[in-house]
């Protein structure tokens, strides 16, 4: 081996040998000494190779700040908007698309959350052959009276034969709520018993009870002009 070379090997093998030998406990150890202890036995070039690790690799850095108000699951009470009847809302996801008006043909996904339950979901819609659970949209009118759709005919999807009256009952608030909405838009509403389900409840929603409405709106078809 050329000398220069068998020198820098005997230098570094002399910086890892006194690393070790600072890492060594003395006879008494006071309380304010730190003792780390390393798994044995360990050669002077694993040591040496341990302290040329990347510092990302020894400490891991906290979360920031912005990820965990992103991830958040409270809003404050005072963040929410107010509809014109009085409904309370925030706008989790402003959407990108079109604006629902009132008439226009909308689908939406909708869960109603009791309690952290989801008690009502859209995403839980029934397919008649075969009884099967899919994630099925739901299309109503914006602005029309509560369940007037369910009262449409069998329609076949590619999903299979379907109808609104075996789609999850949405509370009467989704009606009015959607106007305004962007498609692609997500929001969660406040819903007094007045605006949901009212004396009766449905499923896990007792009767008289307010719960929480998330509605995504996927797509309309604006109202025609006359």
């Amino acid at each position: 081996m050329p000398t220069t070379a068998m020198a820098c090997v005997q230098s570094c093998e002399g910086w890892a040998g006194s690393i070790l030998s600072c890492l060594k406990p003395t006879a008494k150890p006071n309380q304010n000494q730190v003792r780390v202890v390393l798994p044995l036995p360990i050669s002077r070039r694993s040591a040496l190779l341990t302290t040329l690790l990347p510092l990302d690799l020894i400490f891991v850095s906290p979360p920031s700040l912005a990820r965990e108000r992103r991830n958040r699951k409270t809003i404050p009470p005072e963040e929410y908007m107010t509809s014109a009847n009085g409904l309370k809302y925030y706008d989790l996801v402003e959407g990108r698309g079109p604006i629902a008006e009132k008439g226009s043909t909308v689908q939406v996904h909708f869960d109603c959350i009791y309690r952290g339950i989801t008690a009502v979901s859209s995403r839980e819609s029934k397919i008649l052959a075969g009884n099967r659970i899919i994630a099925q949209p739901y299309e109503f009118k914006v602005g029309a009276p509560p369940g007037k759709e369910r009262k449409r005919e069998f329609v076949d999807n590619p999903n299979g034969l379907f109808s609104a009256q075996a789609a999850p009952k949405p509370p009467p608030a989704m009606y009015s709520i959607t106007e305004g909405m962007k498609v692609g838009g997500k929001r969660t509403v406040i819903v007094p018993p007045e605006a949901g389900y009212g004396q009766k409840g449905m499923n896990e929603i007792p009767p008289g009870a307010t719960f929480e409405l998330n509605v995504e709106l996927l797509q309309l078809v604006s109202p025609k002009s006359s």
